[in-house]
């Protein structure tokens, strides 16, 4: 067999089909999500904490935007160099965003948090920000610097862990969350959000072309989007035109980041650290598992240099005050079924970087209806799910299907969450605490800690389940033992708040940082079941010959 890592014979420089039509669908799928994550920031720190919105438009969105800018053109890069070196012309390029639990996390837990907490200080709302903005340029610098210390350290995990182990956990976020909850914006709007799901599946998964082979996504933006503004001007229902929009063009307080005034608050920041870091670590297995992912579908990029772009862009991002890390998108799979290339990564960082520096990207996201476009959300979540069980052989079914079960956790422990705080519930007197017994048995302490890191726990359980239907039990053994290690301090079942790490013991004078005797019974049973159950396999392991019972 060649190596794939030499140019074809029949490479010709310039031949890279690098622009094709599906493109326009892959770059509708980016873009849009990309544009979404940097509204959901904005909307949630004003709406959910008061947040002043001219300060996070014009200082933390330019710099999260450039992050974007830089990671996307770096990877159209990569893919050019990737063509060439294997004469495939039609490589697709790793896809790049915001990463989204941080978009979620970082910003309700540090960046709201801090800033809640400068008001209760006594601080003007505009010095509140300033520290606010200080600490999270901290946690996205040191994230990113981090990710630049573990990317040498890559490709070697990618070589031990069975590719069910990579692939399940991104099955899980892939049909769990991925593929789950945009379900509940596009039928919240069933008119306009069924038809563009029916339009994005048919021609996307079905593969049937629309009338004058128009891209999917861009048809069921036009035919949803049209019938949404309709129904807009029907009155009596839940449609409305947006609210008209006041926008600063062309934000310069975001340059002050380069005037290194946030190196002086690194004590304010100290305690939102285990808050930020498990998010960073996050995205790197989550990078490990992308460029698997981008493998099995034909395309194999050095996982190093993936998750070294991802920490670059995540430091430019930070350095130019920028406050949430990016990520290669688990989408790879599923792009290159749009038919896309590398145009869209081009696009798409043109498009994001120039809304954020330039400032118009909340008119994209306040004019494009939801349900027009999350059906591609849809489509990415099966497309990788599929594309995990065809590329992982049939014996570790099972081991891919395990993972998903982490995830439903965390699915679990968020519906309820948003039930309680429906207005017609708490007026039927329904409790957080009945509502729960009933739905989930009792159990939600369980399910939060299960839910708490659900990725590693995901990857671990998959792995694991993998190595013991090869009978390499003394290889699931030491897997258990990682997990009890993560467990031990958090990265996995944590009962905190916010999944924040913490240490098993410690002086009270450390503060928060080491776990209260409160939360200890349960992560200590937690730590000793799986060292448990790695004796036991240990001991197991004497008695089953470890081989390679074939695909």
């Amino acid at each position: 067999m060649a190596n794939p890592a030499q140019p074809s014979d029949s490479f010709k420089p310039g031949a890279y089909r690098w622009c094709q039509t599906g493109d326009i669908n892959a770059f509708f799928g980016l873009m849009l999500d990309n544009i979404a994550g940097l509204i959901l920031m904005v909307g949630i720190l004003t709406f959910g904490f008061g947040f002043p919105i001219e300060f996070a438009v014009s200082a933390m969105v330019p710099g999260t935007a450039l992050g974007v800018l830089v990671g996307d053109l770096m990877f159209f890069y990569l893919a050019f160099r990737l063509a060439k070196q294997t004469g495939n012309q039609e490589v697709t390029a790793m896809p790049l965003g915001l990463d989204t639990p941080s978009t979620f996390g970082i910003t309700a837990l540090v960046l709201g948090a801090s800033f809640k907490q400068g008001q209760a200080m006594g601080l003007e709302d505009i010095e509140a920000a300033y520290r606010t903005w200080h600490i999270g340029i901290w946690c996205i610098v040191l994230t990113g610097l981090l990710k630049f210390a573990l990317a040498p350290f890559t490709e070697w995990v990618r070589t031990i862990i069975p590719r069910a182990g990579l692939l399940g956990s991104l099955a899980a976020i892939a049909l769990v969350l991925i593929s789950f909850l945009p379900l509940t914006e596009i039928l919240g709007h069933p008119l306009p959000g069924m038809l563009a799901l029916v339009i994005v599946l048919t021609t996307l998964i079905a593969r049937v072309p629309l009338p004058g082979n128009v891209p999917g996504t861009l048809g069921a933006l036009i035919v949803s989007g049209t019938v949404y503004y309709l129904m807009c001007a029907v009155p009596g229902n839940a449609y409305h035109f947006p609210e008209p929009l006041v926008v600063e063009w062309f934000p310069t307080r975001w340059l002050e980041a380069w005037q290194f005034g946030w190196l002086s608050h690194f004590s304010d920041a100290l305690p939102y650290l285990p808050i930020a870091m498990p998010f960073a670590i996050a995205t790197v297995v989550g990078g490990i598992d992308c460029t698997e992912s981008a493998a099995s579908a034909g395309d194999a990029y050095d996982t190093r240099t993936v998750i070294g772009i991802e920490g670059f862009a995540t430091l430019i991002a930070g350095l130019s005050g920028g406050v949430i890390q990016t990520t290669p998108y688990i989408g790879h799979p599923a792009y290159k079924a749009m038919g896309g290339r590398a145009g869209y990564t081009l696009a798409t960082a043109l498009v994001v970087g120039s809304a954020g520096l330039v400032g118009y990207f909340a008119y994209l996201n306040a004019y494009i209806p939801a349900p027009a476009v999350y059906p591609i959300l849809v489509f990415v979540g099966l497309e990788i799910t599929a594309q995990s069980f065809i590329a992982t052989p049939r014996r570790h079914y099972a081991a891919v299907a395990i993972a998903c079960l982490p995830a439903l956790a965390f699915l679990a422990i968020n519906i309820p969450n948003r039930i309680f705080n429906d207005q017609a519930l708490r007026d039927a007197g329904l409790s957080a605490t009945t509502l729960a017994d009933g739905l989930l048995m009792g159990n939600l302490s369980t399910i939060n800690m299960l839910s708490s890191g659900f990725i590693l726990t995901s990857l671990l359980w998959s792995w694991a389940l993998a190595s013991a239907i090869d009978r390499k039990l003394d290889v699931a053994a030491k897997v258990f033992l990682l997990a009890a290690a993560f467990t031990i301090v958090g990265a996995m079942h944590s009962p905190l708040d916010g999944s924040r790490l913490f240490l098993p013991i410690g002086p009270e004078g450390w503060g928060d940082i080491v776990l209260s005797a409160e939360y200890r019974p349960a992560v200590f049973e937690f730590f000793f079941a799986y060292l448990a159950s790695a004796a036991v396999l240990f001991g197991w392991s004497r008695w089953v010959p470890s081989v390679d019972p074939g695909s």
